[in-house]
């Protein structure tokens, strides 16, 4: 069990750690490298995915998970801020908002091969766009459904799902060009994630040691109303598991900077959590693996 942990594990954390070393010795803006993943490699990726996955009924449990991974965390820190007297739109949205593009795509993937990749993209999928609309009504007082429209992953998604619902189909020739833009997608979300482990700083560690408790505490609430109430396959009940306990996204801090929502404590929330994931993924996978 040991060996296999380290086997699925070892490729993401060496790509983490290139990321970490180029961020280090080179220190490139990774702005625009991350605005072309998320706006052409990740897209890619979504619709070469989800354009010839099967859709039947029986995803309709793992699409109820998945919103239940990501609305349960929000509902449980209400009470929690309220009694603590935290900042709510500060600490809640790394709870509900995991890290399903950098970490889960690459570790799904690496566990349990190619089959993983089209349900991996559509829980990525689905929390991307909770997270462009419900994530921006908590920190704004727009309408974010403008910003959700124009996503690129977003009409993406809905082109893919049109063809593949309709039986269109897409020339191959294109197709191959999308699942070769999108190949991309996944080395540059570790590399960038590793990058982003160079802005640690110490004076943050109590803010994302707390951070990491919750969405595990969190996390392990919205995967037991997972368990007991959603029908899923073992592989799709072992990937939730995973995905509920994720750290936060590095999209947190993003959102947090934009509108100005105390970014300097969200940054050491997704840092740190991210950071203390060599811990607690190894445990997590572990747990995951033996439930066969």
């Amino acid at each position: 069990m040991f060996s296999q942990v380290v086997g699925i594990l070892f490729p993401v954390f060496v790509l983490v750690l290139v990321g970490y070393l180029v961020g280090r010795w080179l220190q490139p803006d990774f702005k625009p490298i991350n605005r072309i993943n998320m706006d052409a490699f990740v897209p890619a990726l979504v619709f070469s995915s989800l354009v010839n996955m099967p859709i039947e009924m029986s995803q309709i449990p793992l699409v109820s998970a998945s919103f239940i991974a990501v609305l349960v965390p929000g509902l449980i820190m209400i009470p929690i801020t309220l009694f603590f007297k935290m900042n709510y739109k500060v600490w809640t949205p790394p709870q509900m908002f995991r890290n399903s593009g950098n970490l889960a795509i690459p570790l799904f993937t690496y566990t349990y091969g190619d089959t993983a990749l089209a349900p991996a993209v559509l829980l990525f999928v689905i929390s991307s766009c909770a997270h462009i609309s419900i994530g921006l009504s908590l920190l704004s007082d727009g309408n974010p459904l403008k910003q959700v429209v124009k996503m690129p992953i977003f009409l993406a998604a809905v082109l893919a799902l049109i063809l593949n619902i309709s039986g269109i189909g897409v020339w191959n020739p294109l197709f191959d060009a999308a699942e070769l833009l999108g190949a991309a997608a996944i080395p540059v979300m570790l590399l960038s994630l590793g990058a982003q482990m160079c802005n640690i700083r110490i004076e943050g560690l109590k803010i994302g040691i707390l951070s990491t408790l919750l969405s595990l505490f969190t996390g392990a609430i919205a995967f037991t109303i997972i368990y007991l109430f959603i029908p899923l396959p073992t592989i799709n009940m072992q990937m939730m598991l995973l995905f509920t306990m994720l750290p936060p996204a590095v999209m947190n801090y993003m959102f947090a900077e934009r509108f100005n929502v105390e970014p300097d404590k969200v940054a050491s929330m997704v840092l740190f959590s991210n950071f203390f994931s060599i811990i607690t993924l190894p445990i997590l996978l572990s747990s995951a693996l033996a439930w066969i």
